[in-house]
């Protein structure tokens, strides 16, 4: 899919924007001034495949604790920021690599060119967050209630604030918990600017709903060719967040992340348990980072030849089964062995591959 040619930046050693392959960022939830527990938290998201993670700064002894994270840190940071401008000033002096902020609510005019200054000088991007929950007054009073347009016209408030003070290293979302509303605002911004934009959905939920709201609203968009980064909102383990957005774009063609599980439903030809069994494979891959296409498939009479083109698979009979690699059958096993001979076939793959 041809994706919008946007202006490039740098967040830390990470390209965004024009071209560059789409960057996955998540939050911690730790106390930003909990050094261990918060570098723990770093090291697990990056560990899941997040490329980028945010830190809150909500006060100074977060802010002036920057630093010993960074150090420890194996992916860029950005440092969210509300209110205060010196918490920006701070994270700057401590080695941030991004900011995250609203020029509008950091104090005014002279506030926002202080902390521009600082930032052009130590190369450090500004990322200009809306969220439709926290619209200017004027603006829903203009509009009526949170639009799109709405959405667009508070960012270019923001985004002429750092263009009047020459800075245009900058990335932009606007975010909202409603889909459509998301969906139009990340369109009409797209044919506004040839900035970076970040895409996510907010306050999308629960991984159970929170998944499904966010892959349809950012996979419709990535489909497009609209978004550079992408942040999935859930609560709960952020680790979530990433394995769900690195999925999201495996999905789309647009990444390679572990393994692919391919699973039938199942129907009246079905004669074994496929869903528990489906569930063991899934949960056996969850421990291989290497992409690897596995098929578990209810049915003897289709399952090898509609799962062809997968790495290996396993297709149920009454009792029994088969083993398949790329389509090809390699043995008939019990029905209670199926799962271990197809990861001796999974074991073999990976072992053949680093020969």
């Amino acid at each position: 899919m041809d994706r919008k040619k946007t202006r490039q930046i740098h967040i830390g050693d990470v390209l965004i924007g024009g071209g560059a392959p789409v960057s996955v960022q998540s939050m911690t939830n730790t106390k930003t001034q909990d050094t261990e527990s918060t570098v723990r938290q770093i090291r697990a998201l990056a560990d899941a495949g997040c490329d980028i993670v945010r830190l809150a700064v909500p006060d100074m002894d977060a802010a002036q604790n920057l630093g010993n994270i960074i150090k420890q840190s194996p992916v860029p940071l950005v440092a969210d920021i509300h209110f205060d401008y010196r918490l920006a000033l701070e994270a700057i002096h401590q080695g941030i690599a991004a900011l995250r902020l609203n020029p509008g609510n950091i104090g005014g005019e002279e506030n926002v060119r202080k902390v521009v200054t600082e930032a052009k000088a130590a190369g450090i991007p500004i990322r200009i967050g809306v969220n439709g929950g926290s619209l200017d007054k004027k603006l829903l009073a203009k509009y009526g209630h949170v639009t799109a347009e709405a959405l667009v016209e508070s960012a270019m408030q923001h985004v002429r604030i750092l263009e009047a003070q020459d800075f245009y290293d900058m990335k932009i979302s606007l975010k909202a918990h409603d889909v459509p509303l998301t969906l139009e605002a990340y369109r009409l911004m797209s044919k506004t600017v040839d900035y970076p934009l970040h895409l996510g959905i907010t306050e999308a939920g629960t991984p159970h709903t929170g998944m499904i709201k966010s892959a349809v609203g950012i996979g419709a968009l990535l489909a497009e060719g609209i978004g550079d980064t992408i942040r999935i909102s859930l609560t709960g383990d952020p680790v979530v967040e990433v394995k769900v957005a690195n999925e999201i774009l495996k999905s789309l063609g647009m990444k390679e992340y572990g393994p692919t599980l391919i699973s039938c439903p199942t129907c009246g030809r079905t004669a074994i348990d496929l869903p528990a069994i489906a569930s063991e494979v899934e949960k056996r891959l969850d421990g291989i980072t290497e992409p690897i296409s596995v098929a578990v498939m209810g049915c003897v009479v289709n399952g090898p030849g509609e799962a062809r083109e997968a790495d290996v698979g396993i297709a149920g009979g009454k009792g029994e089964g088969l083993v398949f690699r790329k389509g090809e059958i390699l043995r008939k096993v019990s029905e209670e062995d199926l799962v271990s001979e197809l990861f001796k076939e999974i074991d073999k793959i990976l072992e053949e591959r680093h020969a």
